[in-house]
């Protein structure tokens, strides 16, 4: 992928965070002394590209650094599993050999998730569409580009090597049964690290936290016991808040076809439908609400290539889904 389009697709951000952590409880094995302090702690970083950030409140410097130490090992630790732009990652490896030997757990945990939601979608969450994105970039990257077309040849060579049902994995390998198969997880790998982190931070102690690392998790009833105030963006350009939540221990996250695009005028979106490629979707933005971030990244991902009827199917099914 060339720097210019590289630097297009960018994660823009989603969501307001209200309720700043000002007040918030952590470890009541901590000195009344220190709670009272009221310290607050700010950490930001990168997760697969993403911009992230946490915020703990109550905890002293020294506790505070070494937690978000621990954060930004892990978060490394886990790009060398997931990232695509990290030649030796996992990810990277399996996609340049169809075969990967000896996954690791977390490996095995995102694709074992992202089956589930391939099944209870229909098909539409597809890590495999990575090569289509990839015949997309190479199209988008051309001067001359007017539409979203892509030479029926090429969008033909592209879909068919795209299908989750030719990934085979186990304990021993992940291997894909077609060639020239490859896959993003960044659809779901985003959402799994954000609740790994939040799982690092909850085993320190820090149980009243608000994190945003590609998608959100909310620990704890807030500030005022009442649960994290969190605001959804009608669009990715706009400020205009379209939907407000109160979440305690829940996770949200949202899709946008147009939050990154593959041209610099911002027409055509990212999130590739896996049977016909580019598509208009129904949807400007859909947000998932659950109860762990990775499979509401899944779902939130599917479901703007989804019709008003297929969400409303999906709401049926108990789904917290808002568009």
């Amino acid at each position: 992928m060339d720097a210019t389009l590289s630097s297009r697709i960018s994660r823009r951000r989603l969501l307001f965070i209200g309720a700043a952590f000002a007040g918030s409880a952590v470890a009541s094995s901590w000195p009344a002394s220190v709670l009272a302090a009221g310290a607050l702690q700010r950490w930001t970083g990168q997760a697969l590209g993403a911009h992230a950030t946490i915020q703990l409140a109550g905890a002293p410097q020294p506790l505070a650094d070494e937690a978000f130490a621990a954060v930004t090992a892990e978060i490394r630790r886990l790009e060398a599993i997931f990232s695509l732009y990290r030649a030796d990652s996992e990810l990277s490896r399996l996609n340049r050999k169809g075969k990967l030997s000896a996954p690791s757990p977390e490996l095995l945990a995102v694709l074992t998730l992202a089956a589930a939601a391939h099944r209870e979608t229909g098909g539409l969450f597809d890590p495999t569409v990575q090569p289509l994105f990839a015949a997309y970039a190479e199209h988008f990257a051309r001067a001359d580009t007017r539409s979203t077309e892509l030479p029926e040849k090429s969008l033909d060579a592209a879909l068919a090597k795209v299908g989750f049902e030719a990934v085979r994995f186990d304990a021993d390998a992940v291997a894909y049964a077609r060639p020239a198969m490859a896959m993003t997880l960044n659809g779901i790998a985003q959402g799994f690290i954000t609740d790994r982190v939040a799982a690092l931070l909850k085993g320190r102690g820090f149980d009243n936290v608000l994190l945003d690392i590609g998608e959100i998790v909310a620990l704890g009833g807030g500030r005022d016991g009442r649960g994290w105030r969190i605001g959804l963006k009608r669009a990715p350009d706009q400020d205009t808040v379209s939907d407000r939540l109160t979440l305690t221990d829940r996770a949200v996250a949202t899709s946008m076809p147009r939050g990154t695009t593959f041209d610099a005028a911002g027409r055509f979106g990212h999130i590739i439908h896996p049977r016909q490629g580019l598509v208009t979707s129904s949807v400007a933005r859909a947000s998932v609400v659950a109860d762990n971030a990775a499979r509401a990244d899944a779902l939130s991902t599917a479901a703007v290539l989804m019709t008003f009827e297929q969400i409303s199917q999906l709401r049926a099914r108990g789904v917290d889904i808002r568009v």
